[in-house]
């Protein structure tokens, strides 16, 4: 058992905000010239947490946390115990592990695909031993909840093509299926007398979700509320769990009715929703209180996010911890209600539990993801920075300077701009190793939110439906205008990347953006959506026919806006790269190198081995980083470097060399 000690400090000085000037040079003075730390070191830092929300004990004396492997850490001195529990096995994707402790303590339920199929297993706590508990067969499970007696976990699996909600007796496995609808239906919770299951149901198009009960043991539905115009990319993760109050007459849910993502109420019995509430920002991660008298939930400002409870009675919100910069997420209760366990990011460190008294009003942090502080001190700490887009919009974005108080004088440095994937997703107050392996290595780096990103508000996220790659790429452009106006950015030095849909935004930058940016790499993106649609997997069709419209009726917007039908246009090198795997993009990546050969374009390409489209394993992103800088080096740069990958695929009919 590794000890490690429980850091207390007050809730307002949860963490400093972004250092000063003068103390980022005091700091420097003190480390000397802050050499970069190596990317081994950069990729070894990880969320002490996992990715799941850490789980009290019903003692309250332990705390779950985990993802891959779980482990258990003392809530008072934050002693770590690693449990013999793997999650992983047979590579088959899990949306989800969601380990959680029986009412009673005695068991610990996950989700494990190491039986080949997604399956809820069970860890014993007295004899330490796992067993799986259903055979559902599917190809994932969405959501899983313990009944209030500890009788029977209530699930969603699609053994029949579709998502159904099931029942499974615990510890027989006896599984009995309470709905056969064709939509999907997922993330079952417990009424308070174990008597019923609460399910949220969605339409064909994953807009309108609908809160339903049915009877445990099978029977007459019952609608508790519906809403509606709120897509869920999730397949119902989005939108989550029905929260249902400790004495059965509330729920809570999600809701983009006002504009925000806002927590409302409605009676169990059914009634008009009220906002619990309501504020101009995103509301997640709620959780009542055990006696439920107060609800807890986080809000996110500006990609900082703050702790907040709010009375059940609809009373005054009062913030309980807002960190200067970070994110604080999946709150949960102490069995007493004196304590709330969060999770902790900041762009410094990767995650961490942080224990909040409502008494003494201190936090303790138990668990330490940057164990040097001399690592800490040499990550660069980002600024928030804004920049009107070239109709007015206004751009929020995180700007990193390799040398801000580091004695840089009058240097010019190189600049990236590094789009996110979705395109409804955000960069946040979050630790981003990729991005501090440029900055340490003397490159600005400028993270847009640009239009269609989440976080600030639904007009904002609408705001690139339809334009994909062409209104939302001219907020990069705009990005790379800004780095121009500042004094320690060398104007003639820009380049662009990002993945996924940043991916999309760099290929535009290829075929759209002229010769804005000075080097351009394409990372696992999806640069033909006309293909995109005919090829892509459902949950992709279902974000394109809400974000872009069918492909029927818009064909011609769909070819106007995919940069693989206008590389002709292509002025600066790109470097495309992806790993290997087929699905669910690379022939797309190929044949976009493809077409920039064909064209005499200048281009590199490099397919990663052992992965799928994307590149996520230790080794295979300690080399791309690697190809990448290498790539950048030489266009930005000017250096005398071997450039990464292949100029030609050789396989190519009708190109000769």
């Amino acid at each position: 058992m590794q000890l490690r000690l429980a850091k207390s400090l007050a809730f307002a000085a949860l963490l400093p905000a972004a250092p000063t000037a003068s103390a980022a040079a005091s700091a420097a003075a003190q480390d000397g010239a802050l050499e970069p730390l190596p990317v081994e070191t950069l990729l070894s830092l990880s969320s002490a947490v996992g990715g799941e929300t850490p789980r009290w004990a019903p003692s309250g004396d332990r705390i779950l946390v985990g993802g891959a492997n779980l482990r258990l850490i003392d809530a008072e001195t934050g002693a770590t115990r690693d449990l013999p529990v793997s999650t992983g096995g047979s590579g088959h994707f899990l949306a989800s592990a969601e380990p959680r402790w029986s009412p009673d303590g005695q068991w610990i339920s996950y989700i494990s695909d190491r039986s080949g199929t997604p399956e809820i297993w069970l860890w014993s706590t007295h004899k330490g031993a796992s067993r799986r508990l259903t055979g559902n067969g599917g190809r994932l499970i969405k959501g899983a909840s313990w009944s209030r007696d500890g009788r029977r976990i209530a699930f969603a699996g699609n053994r029949h093509g579709q998502y159904d909600v099931w029942t499974v007796e615990v510890p027989s496995g006896e599984a009995r299926r309470l709905t056969d609808g064709p939509e999907l239906e997922v993330y079952p919770t417990w009424s308070s007398d174990s008597r019923s299951v609460l399910f949220v149901r969605l339409d064909a198009d994953w807009m309108d979700h609908t809160v339903v009960e049915v009877p445990a043991g099978g029977g007459e539905e019952r609608v508790i509320v519906r809403d509606e115009d709120f897509f869920d990319y999730g397949e119902g993760g989005t939108f989550g769990y029905p929260l249902i109050s400790p004495d059965g007459s509330t729920v809570v849910f999600p809701s983009y009715r006002s504009g925000w993502i806002n927590y409302w109420t409605v009676p169990r019995s059914g009634g008009e929703p009220a906002p619990l509430a309501a504020a101009a920002a995103d509301q997640t991660g709620g959780a009542w209180s055990p006696g439920g008298e107060e609800f807890a939930y986080v809000e996110n400002h500006g990609g900082s996010y703050q702790l907040t409870i709010a009375p059940a009675d609809g009373g005054e919100p009062r913030v309980i911890a807002a960190p200067g910069s970070g994110i604080l997420g999946s709150p949960q209760w102490s069995p007493d209600g004196s304590r709330i366990s969060t999770t902790l990011e900041t762009p410094t460190r990767p995650g961490d539990l942080v224990v909040h008294d409502l008494t003494s009003g201190t936090s303790s942090r138990l668990t330490d993801s940057a164990p040097m502080e001399a690592i800490e001190r040499r990550l660069v700490v980002p600024r928030k920075v804004e920049f009107a887009s070239g109709d007015g919009l206004v751009i929020p974005s995180y700007l990193y300077r390799p040398d801000a108080g580091r004695g840089g004088g009058d240097r010019r440095h190189p600049a990236i701009v590094w789009t996110h994937g979705g395109p409804t997703s955000q960069w946040e107050d979050s630790f981003e190793p990729a991005i501090q392996f440029f900055a340490q290595r003397g490159y600005v780096v400028l993270l847009p939110n640009v239009r269609g990103s989440s976080g600030y508000g639904r007009a904002f996220e609408e705001a690139n439906d339809g334009c994909w790659g062409k209104c939302d790429f001219a907020d990069a452009v705009a990005a790379a205008e800004y780095l121009r106006t500042l004094p320690f950015v060398d104007p003639e030095s820009i380049g662009t990347t990002g993945t996924s849909y940043g991916g999309f935004m760099s290929c535009a930058a290829v075929s759209f953006g002229g010769e804005t940016f000075q080097a351009v790499i394409a990372a696992s993106g999806y640069c033909d959506r006309v293909t995109f649609f005919e090829d892509g997997e459902f949950r992709h069709l279902q974000q394109l026919r809400k974000e872009m419209g069918g492909l029927e009726e818009h064909r011609d917007r769909y070819l106007a806006n995919s940069p693989y039908y206008h590389l002709a246009n292509a002025r600066a090198p790109v470097f495309v790269l992806h790993g290997e795997g087929r699905y669910p993009g690379s022939p797309q990546m190929t044949e976009f190198f493809r077409e920039l050969q064909r064209l005499y374009k200048p281009a590199r390409y490099k397919a990663y081995a052992g992965e799928n489209f994307y590149v996520r394993s230790f080794g295979n992103t300690l080399e791309m980083l690697g190809d990448m800088k290498a790539f950048f080096d030489f266009y930005l740069l000017g250096r005398d470097v071997d450039l990464p990958g292949v100029a030609v695929l050789e396989e190519l009919p009708g190109v000769s060399h």
